[in-house]
């Protein structure tokens, strides 16, 4: 039953929303989210800003733990099959991944990034909730993921983030009370 939903879904927006300009853009914007590169290299160079170090950690330590949590225990515990696995009929914009789909990691790790970047910086947490909505969505038009698979991606991502912070935040304020009673 949540199949048929999904597949209703992607079917809706292949038959309504495909276009040429999208079928260029949404490769590129799906880029943004691959392996995780662009989010890894926001978090490097957010740790040469002292003001924003503990950001950078912050986002650098969520996104490990997103890793783990769904791309190596979730995706091989669920083991979905992806929409273009199941038909084969779409043509596809991107290569087929070869991965399982459940959840989208790419979702998962642009809303980890973006809880976190508008957690310490809502100038930077902005455009990355954009980023992240739209690189789900691209999951969708590329016919990569279900909505459900994004869905969760999307919610485990916020989790994840607001976890990360909570961690983060609990370290860094135990380092200064620490520090603050060294120097008395």
């Amino acid at each position: 039953m949540i199949q048929q939903f999904d597949f209703a879904i992607l079917d809706w927006i292949q038959a309504n929303l495909k276009c040429g300009f999208l079928d260029f853009l949404m490769p590129k914007i799906t880029l943004l989210g691959e392996y995780g590169i662009f989010l890894i290299l926001i978090g490097i160079a957010l740790l040469f800003w002292r003001s924003h170090r503990v950001c950078g950690i912050a986002e650098l330590s969520g996104l490990a733990g997103g890793f783990v949590i769904g791309n190596i225990l979730l995706k091989n515990l669920v083991a979905r099959q992806r929409p273009c696995w199941i038909n084969t009929d779409v043509a596809m914009l991107v290569a087929v991944p070869a991965d399982y789909s459940f959840p989208s990691g790419h979702t998962l790790h642009c809303f980890i990034a973006a809880t976190v970047l508008f957690y310490y910086d809502r100038r930077l947490g902005i455009p990355a909730a954009v980023m992240a909505v739209m690189v789900a969505f691209s999951r969708l038009y590329l016919y990569v993921h279900f909505p459900t698979d994004v869905l969760a991606g999307a919610v485990l991502g916020v989790a994840i983030g607001a976890i990360t912070i909570c961690v983060v935040e609990t370290i860094r304020k135990r380092m200064m009370t620490k520090k603050d009673s060294e120097t008395v």
